[in-house]
């Protein structure tokens, strides 16, 4: 039988796409090269071997990202007089996760860890799951565990007739908005408001165009940190990017518009003095329409 025990998620790494948990798995065998006679061994209930003196299975995670692949600390194996072995490895485990950032941070995330044997398969080894432990669960301050429901699969290969049994654990989780929403959501919805504030300076204040560039400023920045948060993918991009793309659009295109309001408010309407391209353009349009007159009374004459 395998199962585990949740402990605590360390860390959820959406940038490398990372979970990172710190979990006792649970194994349990029976091994009839190991059973012996009670009545001839009193006071010798259970016995503790080491993990290399003894046959036990090799269970990986499959999805791991670790450097080294096998991250449990090898314990002891302990084993009682019908032979039944029980054998709990802690470990920090990281395993690749895909992180689907579109709702951030209002988001659900399901990242699976993937356990089977590296080289027996179905007929050697009948591998059989328990349901999860997380009744010594630590809380994490940024995501709330829903569950982590388990599921046993077979997979079969060309290459041979038997079943490849895995187990496959699901782990839940919803992220906390609260730290966002106040750090993040709240200053930027403020800071789009104040955009329509351009609209009702008066334009002789001077400060019109000096407000719209900053509040463009202001949502450049919080744009840069959710772009520090998220992945570098173009598979789902979050809502609040889009959000903050749209509306340094539509705040550019204000800043825009407030520059052509202003250039008809300064408009002299006496005229101004006319700059030397002006002049000579207009000399050259009253010649080449007296020049044409000339011609056509010459041809009438």
């Amino acid at each position: 039988y395998f199962s585990l025990s949740l402990l605590q998620i360390m860390d959820v790494d959406e940038k490398n796409q990372v979970l990172t948990t710190n979990i006792w798995l649970q194994m349990s065998w029976t091994d009839h090269y190991l059973q012996w006679n009670v009545s001839e061994y009193p006071g010798v209930k259970t016995v503790r071997f080491p993990d290399g003196q003894i046959w036990k299975p090799d269970i990986l995670l499959y999805n791991s990202a670790d450097e080294r692949f096998d991250a449990t600390f090898h314990t002891n194996v302990l084993v009682n007089s019908s032979g039944h072995c029980q054998y709990l490895p802690p470990g920090i485990f990281k395993s690749s996760c895909y992180i689907d950032v579109r709702w951030f941070p209002f988001d659900v995330q399901h990242c699976k860890l993937k356990f089977g044997s590296w080289s027996y398969g179905g007929w050697s080894l009948d591998l059989q799951m328990q349901e999860a432990d997380i009744s010594g669960y630590i809380p994490n301050g940024e995501w709330d565990l829903v569950g982590i429901p388990g599921k046993r699969s077979e997979k079969f290969y060309e290459c041979c007739k038997e079943p490849y049994p895995d187990v496959t654990f699901t782990v839940t989780m919803r992220r906390r908005t609260l730290y966002y929403g106040l750090n993040l959501l709240i200053p930027c919805v403020l800071i789009s408001a104040l955009a329509l504030l351009v609209f009702l300076l008066p334009a002789d204040s001077g400060e019109k165009i000096s407000l719209g560039i900053t509040v463009l400023l202001s949502l450049t920045v919080f744009m840069l940190l959710v772009a520090e948060i998220m992945p570098a993918t173009s598979d789902s991009v979050p809502l609040i990017a889009q959000y903050f793309a749209s509306t340094m659009i539509i705040v550019g295109l204000s800043v825009v518009v407030t520059v052509i309001v202003l250039q008809y408010h300064h408009h002299d309407p006496e005229g101004g003095k006319m700059p030397k391209w002006g002049t000579l353009k207009n000399s050259f349009a009253k010649w080449s329409h007296h020049h044409k007159r000339c011609g056509n009374l010459m041809l009438e004459a």
